[in-house]
């Protein structure tokens, strides 16, 4: 982790379309890691899923997990180091069983859906699904109706938590943790406080670590960019990636890098 360039992104919907089809950006992934530079998943996925994916992807950099939950990185010796951010699952489990309760409506959790309503949900069967199930510092539920969502956050708010929303479902976690703060937490464990990071995201869960970096960009779907970042589009806060998912994500990297 000597570079002084870090590409930080998130997987879902982003790097990976909603087939978990990535690749498009193979290449470009290779191309970063023969220059050295390192890529960062920074997601809603467990460490579970996400080391499958390095794997896949032959990355060996750190990764933010659980919308930035935890923090890990290999330790040299075929282990691994691991950052604690958030309260862990098996505190913030009963509290969305209390949150559904006050809220006066069911708030169904990732990991109590059945094999075919996780499914339909996440496009995941098997050991995939059960990965994903398997959470340590993060709670995904099935988003609630639009008029629920506000005092939804009031209610987690109140406890100390925080409601974050992706592409397909909510994610209960401690207040403060979020994909920007494992950023900044990452590059102190590391001592890289000035490194120049892209970040690339393409859902609300993404705008912390959007709000982190040198240079954001948006990620976008086949039918465009998510509604919540149009403003910052267009005065140019963000910039837009040219095509949808790994495709769009490989030209903001090359555009970002130069020539």
């Amino acid at each position: 982790m000597t570079s002084n360039r870090w590409v930080v992104s998130d997987l879902d919907g982003t790097l990976l379309n909603h087939h978990y089809d990535w690749s498009a950006a193979a290449s470009t992934i290779n191309w970063l890691q023969q220059q050295s530079i390192p890529v960062i998943p920074c997601t809603s996925k467990t460490a579970e899923e996400v080391r499958l994916f390095r794997q896949e992807a032959g990355l060996h950099d750190p990764f933010i997990v659980e919308n930035g939950g935890a923090i890990h990185g290999d330790d040299g010796h075929g282990g691994e180091w691991m950052l604690a951010i958030g309260k862990p699952h098996g505190e913030l489990r009963p509290l969305l069983d209390q949150l559904a309760k006050e809220l006066g409506s069911p708030l169904p959790a990732l990991e109590d859906l059945t094999a075919a309503e996780g499914d339909a949900l996440t496009g995941l069967r098997g050991e995939a699904l059960a990965r994903a199930q398997r959470r340590q510092w993060s709670v995904p539920f099935i988003t609630p109706a639009q008029e629920l969502r506000d005092r939804l956050r009031d209610l987690a708010s109140a406890l100390g938590l925080q409601v974050v929303q992706g592409n397909r479902m909510s994610h209960l976690l401690s207040a403060g943790s979020h994909k920007g703060r494992a950023l900044e937490e990452l590059k102190k464990h590391l001592h890289q406080s000035d490194v120049e990071v892209l970040g690339l995201g393409d859902s609300p869960n993404d705008l912390p670590l959007l709000e982190a970096v040198d240079q954001a960009v948006v990620v976008p779907g086949p039918n465009g960019p998510h509604p919540v970042f149009a403003d910052a589009i267009a005065n140019g806060h963000y910039r837009l990636a040219p095509a949808p998912h790994a495709e769009g994500w490989a030209l903001a990297v090359r555009q970002w890098l130069g020539p």
